[in-house]
């Protein structure tokens, strides 16, 4: 749930956009059901277990982006969890009741942000006896490390890409990649420019390739078994010349991998529906 008056596809760097303000969660919580309702009238199937996912068939996850809609009571989360919510992004870029988001910056400061509060603690536990997936996307470094003491559940970050490779805040380090790799979970390369650009800028000529390089390090890294594609297409400019895929450097069945089959494994390590 992004902040409708912040533009992030054209910042030049170097900047520093600071956090936005927290949201109202009424508003937060409206928003969030209008969205849903509109996910529940696509015709599209919504998936609550791994064997929902078929061949030839669009699945939808349901997921919030930022659990700002949420009661820091939890007192509304069984209903989200009947409604098919099945994934939940501790913050968008912003603080909330229960973390600090990551301010947009490149290069990025290091620094690590506020943890997770008292309500994130208990909601990072209530995804996992739910099985519930937690996304570390957008979330403080502080709080990322929160979750790698707390969760039992593999850590995944959706749409997050190398630090080592582009110097955007929103990036990961590679002791970060290391965490993930070593709970067996997966992190999905985001497809905007400026998060794939060594210089930082959102130029949409940004070759394809980058994309590539960002797989390569992060497989490089930790391995193929935990890293897939993230893409964000729906929040972010992405490279013009994303028409097609050039060959990725692997085998037939690592390129399964990270198309699809690691999202996959680590949803049927995490969902218990």
């Amino acid at each position: 749930m992004p902040s409708p008056r912040r533009t992030l596809d054209d910042p030049e760097p170097p900047y520093a956009l600071p956090l936005d303000a927290p949201v109202d969660r009424e508003d937060a919580a409206r928003v969030a059901r209008e969205q849903a309702s509109v996910l529940e009238g696509l015709g599209v199937a919504i998936a609550g277990r791994v064997e929902d996912f078929a061949p030839g068939r669009v699945t939808a996850i349901m997921h919030l982006e930022g659990a700002d809609p949420l009661a820091p009571d939890l007192s509304d989360l069984d209903e989200w969890y009947e409604r098919g919510l099945r994934s939940i992004g501790l913050t968008w870029s912003r603080p909330n009741a229960f973390a600090d988001g990551v301010p947009f910056e490149f290069p990025a400061s290091g620094n690590p942000g506020r943890g997770l509060t008292d309500a994130g603690r208990r909601l990072v536990e209530a995804c996992n006896e739910r099985g519930i997936l937690v996304d570390l996307s957008h979330l403080s470094p502080a709080g990322f490390w929160d979750v790698a003491e707390l969760s039992d559940a593999p850590l995944v970050a959706t749409h997050s890409n190398a630090l080592a490779l582009c110097a955007s805040s929103r990036n990961l380090t590679d002791e970060q990649l290391d965490a993930v790799g070593e709970s067996g979970g997966v992190v999905g390369v985001n497809f905007g420019n400026q998060f794939l650009r060594r210089d930082g800028r959102p130029d949409s000529s940004t070759p394809v390739a980058d994309i590539v390089a960002h797989i390569d390090y992060i497989a490089g890294r930790i391995g193929i078994d935990h890293v897939a594609f993230g893409s964000d297409f729906e929040g972010t400019t992405v490279p013009d010349g994303l028409t097609g895929f050039p060959a990725l450097p692997y085998g037939e069945d690592d390129v399964a991998k990270v198309t699809h089959r690691n999202w996959l494994r680590v949803l049927e390590r995490t969902w218990k529906g």
